[in-house]
């Protein structure tokens, strides 16, 4: 049996440090929701999730965003609870992990998902859990093959066809324009194309159903990653009755302690657990309509070279 305390990283936020809009406040439904916040780095560790006192940046936030917006909200690293009788008594699942986490390796040295593990994460969403990931979720479970070309649906990996999308590669950090193509959704009323310094993600594998949220416009940005049309960085789709978020942004601490960040975090909560609804009719090909077009591969390594 897991110590739960183990299990569970305990932190010791306080609201106080972090803002929300009046909108949020003022429209909160006040039935409570349980969210697994999981931060397992199989592969690179992100500086906002390595513990520090036992606790790291994003499960600080999203315990003071849990306190404001009656989230109760549990935070861990160690892959042991997804179990089905476990991930029964969550309402959602957010993630922030990168790597296959089924493996033993890690580069946080906690414990993997169980082998069994990821299929029933999987069938709890599509039977209809909620699931948020933010940034380096989509560098978690990739499909087969080369990451630098797009994998057809059928040879893509059940975690990313669930996401909607994955990480191909990054260029420097740098400021680029996020277009607002849903300022109705929740968490992002009145707010309009803004352009924040990120490390920002070129992402392929979309599925054709993806309603995106925010476009990321390649134009004018530096490095051959972006060398493609603008395409989806924040989306909404369904899996089975499932609600699933994912954002591109999240990389940078500034990021995280951002209003119009965290504003959007917790309207995607809101809506993922159903607390509120808004329709997510398929837009993709009328947004982002080259969005499948990848960037250019990197020229190949002269061995002769020194």
């Amino acid at each position: 049996m897991i110590d739960r305390r183990n299990w569970l990283c305990a932190t010791g936020a306080t609201t106080a440090a972090f803002s929300v809009s009046p909108w949020l406040q003022a429209v909160e439904p006040l039935s409570s929701k349980r969210v697994l916040v999981f931060t397992r780095s199989a592969g690179y560790q992100h500086e906002v999730v390595e513990l520090n006192l036992g606790s790291c940046m994003v499960h600080d936030v999203l315990n003071a965003l849990g306190k404001l917006h009656q989230f109760e909200v549990d935070c861990t690293k160690d892959g042991r609870g997804f179990l089905p009788e476990m991930l029964a008594k969550y309402d959602a699942f957010f993630f922030y992990t990168t790597g296959d986490l089924t493996a033993a390796k890690s580069a946080d040295g906690f414990p993997p998902i169980p082998k069994e593990g990821k299929k029933a994460l999987l069938d709890a969403i599509a039977a209809g859990k909620g699931f948020v990931g933010s940034h380096c979720a989509a560098d978690t479970f990739h499909s087969p093959g080369d990451t630098r070309q797009a994998q057809p649906p059928k040879d893509r990996d059940p975690f990313i066809s669930m996401l909607g999308g994955e990480f191909i590669s990054h260029g420097d950090q740098q400021v680029a324009t996020m277009s607002v193509v849903d300022g109705d959704f929740p968490g992002l009323r009145g707010v309009r194309d803004f352009a924040p310094k990120e490390e920002w993600y070129s992402l392929k594998n979309f599925q054709p159903d993806l309603h995106a949220i925010l476009v990321q416009e390649t134009k004018g940005m530096r490095g051959s990653d972006y060398e493609r049309p603008s395409f989806p960085a924040t989306w909404a789709r369904m899996h089975g009755n499932g609600r699933v978020f994912y954002t591109s942004m999240g990389h940078r601490q500034d990021i995280w302690t951002k209003p119009l960040f965290q504003n959007l975090l917790v309207g995607a909560l809101n809506w993922v657990t159903g607390r509120v609804d808004h329709a997510i009719p398929p837009n993709l090909t009328s947004v982002a309509p080259h969005a499948a077009t990848m960037p250019p591969l990197p020229p190949p390594k002269d061995d002769k070279k020194k």
